[in-house]
């Protein structure tokens, strides 16, 4: 069985483009996944990589173009400008990764209602209420946004590391059996197609 190894941030707009197409395709092929909230900013810093808002304006500008159109291409409502961005990515991390310790809802779910809320619904994903119904959207115990704190921040930290070693740049980013690298929402065909045997 093959294993997923999921690096997402929930204040990453192509995570939110991503929806839940790439649990769809683990499923299609039996894999499991890990999933590992990070601090994408630092991860930025840390492999070579700037942060939008200190980009070139010809790359910002290129940016907003290249997620306008996979929006539209994904068939979902964005907000270039949303009005919580950035925020705090760290509680709603945090409560993923009690989620995920947890089980018993759909993480895929999880992460999508997180992004969704921050890049369409106008939300600041850093709020208690916020991170609450996203984890009861998707299934979860609400009072998990209040669990596991300090494990939370820690695995969070330890994720980012984590993606530094094994090779993560960016978000999302998936990483199948440790080896085979896939960076962006537009890469899910690939990996279907990996995982499938054809690439």
């Amino acid at each position: 069985m093959a294993h997923i190894d999921y690096y997402f941030a929930t204040i990453s707009p192509n995570t939110y483009l991503a929806g839940t197409r790439m649990e769809a395709v683990a499923a299609k092929h039996g894999a499991d996944v890990t999933y590992r909230p990070l601090d994408i900013m630092a991860l930025f810093g840390r492999t070579g990589g700037i942060p939008p808002g200190q980009r070139h304006e010809s790359r910002q500008a290129y940016r907003l173009q290249e997620l306008r159109r996979q929006a539209k291409k994904a068939d979902l409502p964005i907000n270039l400008h949303p009005a919580h961005w950035p925020t705090n990515p760290a509680p709603s991390s945090y409560a993923l990764i009690a989620a995920q310790k947890a089980g018993g809802g759909d993480m895929g779910k999880l992460v999508f209602a997180m992004s969704r809320s921050c890049w369409a619904d106008e939300k600041n994903i850093a709020e208690d209420d916020v991170i609450r119904a996203a984890l009861e959207e998707a299934g979860f115990d609400p009072a998990l946004a209040d669990s596991g704190l300090l494990a939370g921040a820690e695995e969070y930290a330890a994720n980012l590391e984590h993606a530094v070693a094994a090779g993560a740049f960016g978000a999302p980013f998936y990483i199948v059996d440790g080896t085979e690298h896939f960076w962006g929402q537009d890469r899910i065909d690939d990996l279907d197609q990996y995982l499938a045997g054809n690439l």
